[in-house]
């Protein structure tokens, strides 16, 4: 098996991923609009603006944009030339229609294509990470003489890492109830009761997607109504009103939604059991900050980012210029 055979699975579900991101407007969350990350990046942004005149920046991973978005708070229109790179083809197409004179890029964060000191700030927001601790050593070569890496990654034992385990359950317990496909049974069935079908098939479906509402129902007791980034509240709710309000809505087009959001979501239990798989635990953290003083960058910090001092981290925080 190739690279490429190997690797595009994985590219796969991280463009499903981006793609049912963009059309349900699902599964947000995972920290980054968390107060503190906001103001961790709003400082940083603000120094880099009093510091650097005309800065080259890129972001790392950049997803959909968040560090963009915490870039434009402090720059407003005029941002400075700012790169992103992603795996995901769809997350970075998104990004450049939501910031169009950024530049995307499509590459993998350990084998990017530009050349060693490229820019100015590097940075990546529970990102990096993805591609494997060595992708940190990589980015950081990126980094021109004076320049400066700022990282958020994820932390084993931190408030994220709990939550993504919280969310991957309930997303498993969600499939296992055979929510979506029981569904679409049910309003395939329901559908062409309208059309003058048979009502004891609708009966039927009906009596075999009972358990799967039951089944929802007791997953937001068990886990908490926000689980999964609300998501297992909001299909719930929505599959009652449509079905309170079928004549409303077109037959085919509840059915392409509802086909839509069983593949997001295999996407997003993806990504759930990918952010427990990539988390660091302290000791690899304490490697990753050995690599980069072995390389002579000055690190201005190397600690957790925390609402207090005994509260769970929401990840590792690395501040580190190259002299």
């Amino acid at each position: 098996m190739n690279e490429e055979s190997e690797t595009r699975p994985v590219i796969d579900s991280w463009d499903t991923y981006w793609a049912g991101a963009q059309s349900s407007a699902a599964f947000s969350g995972g920290g980054t609009t968390d107060p503190l990350v906001l103001s961790f990046w709003d400082e940083i942004f603000r120094g880099i603006q009093e510091r650097r005149e005309a800065p080259r920046i890129v972001d790392i991973a950049s997803g959909n944009g968040a560090v963009i978005e915490s870039a434009a708070r402090v720059y407003g229109d005029n941002l400075p030339d700012f790169t992103c790179l992603d795996i995901s083809d769809s997350a970075i197409r998104m990004l450049e229609k939501r910031f169009p004179g950024v530049r995307g890029v499509v590459a993998d964060a350990a084998k990017t294509p530009f050349d060693a000191g490229s820019f100015d700030v590097v940075v990546s927001q529970y990102g990096v990470e993805y591609a494997g601790i060595g992708a940190i050593n990589a980015i950081a070569e990126l980094v021109a003489e004076g320049g400066e890496l700022v990282l958020l990654v994820h932390h084993r034992d931190g408030l994220i890492h709990e939550q993504c385990e919280a969310s991957l359950l309930a997303i498993q317990d969600m499939k296992k109830a055979e929510f979506v496909p029981r569904c679409i049974a049910m309003f395939e069935a329901a559908y062409a009761v309208l059309q003058g079908g048979d009502k004891a098939a609708y009966h039927a479906a009906g009596r075999n997607f009972a358990p799967a509402i039951k089944a929802m129902e007791d997953i937001m007791a068990r886990y908490g109504r926000d689980v999964a980034a609300d998501t297992i509240m909001r299909v719930y709710r929505d599959v009652r009103t449509i079905h309170q309000r079928m004549k409303h809505y077109d037959g085919a087009s509840v059915v392409g939604w509802l086909e839509k959001m069983g593949e997001a979501i295999d996407a997003y239990e993806g990504r759930m059991a990918s952010m427990l798989d990539v988390a660091i635990d302290p000791s690899e953290f304490g490697r990753v900050i050995n690599d980069l003083q072995e390389r002579g960058f000055e690190l201005r910090r190397a600690d957790t980012l925390a609402h207090a001092k005994d509260a769970p981290p929401l990840g590792w925080a690395i501040i580190a210029t190259r002299p």
